[in-house]
């Protein structure tokens, strides 16, 4: 039996990805113990884990007699001076290795094979590529998806419960906000029952503005934790988000995400875990994606990616997910 210390700071959709796959190798291998270093807020991630799953919040000391290795997840300055830390206490240590290189390539319009960031992940944990070792497939119209907890129960016996989360970090993977109330707006005439997510008080007020002004509508944003955010998430029929953190949390929890990408793209390695990448609505642009993560800006100044018409979003969800 062994005992790892697994770092990962942030994001929080790196995180997720980094606890989905960290729930494979404790059912992999049930005689290990791993204890996540992250920040408070990212405990709320490990709900049914299994009981050899533990949390240690960063910042609190560090006890290395408890622990054989160290899996460094993040591979940055803050978890060097870790690794530092467990190397002077006679530890072993295993590192992540980013394939920045290739997404770079894949930025400059060549075409290279960019790994998942859950098989960056994986051997870490001496996991095999691709081994969704828990996740039960099941067919749907659009597809194979793979659902962890189990199907999501519907809001109530005659409407589909629906989230949809249009906000991202950057502005290169954020829905105009004017399409994406379009989308809104008709979803909610159509009698889905909508459940919106944001943080901070400008989304918030855009979110209750929806709200306000279109039926079927609620808006959760900053009105409770991370782990009821999580709770509701695991209850819906499906999840409509940008290339965000919360398209991580919806598949953390086995919920059906249909994601919607604009400077990145999925070939970048950050698709939801179990999710498919038929559910990704996107143009076919030869200048995408342009950036890894969505926070440069433009090449040609006018977002050219984001020209995906509501219409598309919705005849998508009400013809192939809501068929």
């Amino acid at each position: 039996m062994s005992h790892f210390l697994v770092i990962r700071l942030s994001a929080l959709g790196d995180v997720a990805m980094l606890c989905a796959v960290l729930r494979e190798a404790a059912n992999a291998f049930p005689d290990n113990h791993y204890t996540l270093l992250s920040r408070p807020k990212m405990q709320s991630m490990l709900q049914d884990m299994p009981d050899n799953v533990h949390f240690l919040a960063y910042g609190e000391k560090i006890d290395w007699q408890a622990f054989d290795g160290v899996i460094d997840a993040h591979s940055v300055w803050r978890s060097w001076r870790i690794d530092l830390q467990a190397l002077l206490h006679g530890k072993r240590i295993k590192k992540l290795h980013k394939p920045r290189f290739r997404r770079w390539l894949l930025t400059k319009g060549k075409s290279v094979s960019v790994p998942s960031m859950l098989d960056c992940y994986r051997p870490l944990f001496s996991l095999g590529l691709a081994c969704d070792l828990h996740w039960n497939l099941i067919g749907t119209s659009s597809g194979p998806h793979r659902h962890l907890i189990g199907t999501s129960s519907l809001g109530n016996a005659t409407k589909m419960r629906i989230g949809i989360a249009p906000f991202a970090a950057h502005k290169g993977k954020v829905y105009p906000l004017d399409k994406m109330e379009q989308v809104v707006k008709a979803l909610s005439e159509q009698g889905l029952e909508i459940v919106l997510f944001g943080a901070g008080k400008t989304e918030q007020e855009i979110l209750e503005n929806w709200e306000k002004q279109y039926p079927n509508i609620r808006s959760l944003a900053n009105k409770q934790t991370l782990a009821d955010d999580l709770q509701v998430m695991r209850s819906l029929q499906f999840m409509i988000t940008m290339d965000s953190g919360n398209m991580h949390l919806a598949s953390l929890v086995g919920t059906r995400v249909v994601s919607i990408w604009g400077a990145t793209h999925p070939a970048m390695g950050f698709l939801g875990y179990g999710q498919s990448e038929i559910d990704c609505i996107q143009s076919q642009l030869s200048c995408r994606p342009c950036s890894a993560y969505g926070n440069k800006p433009c090449r040609y100044g006018d977002y050219r990616c984001w020209d995906i018409a509501p219409e598309e979003i919705i005849n998508y969800v009400m013809n192939t997910i809501c068929k």
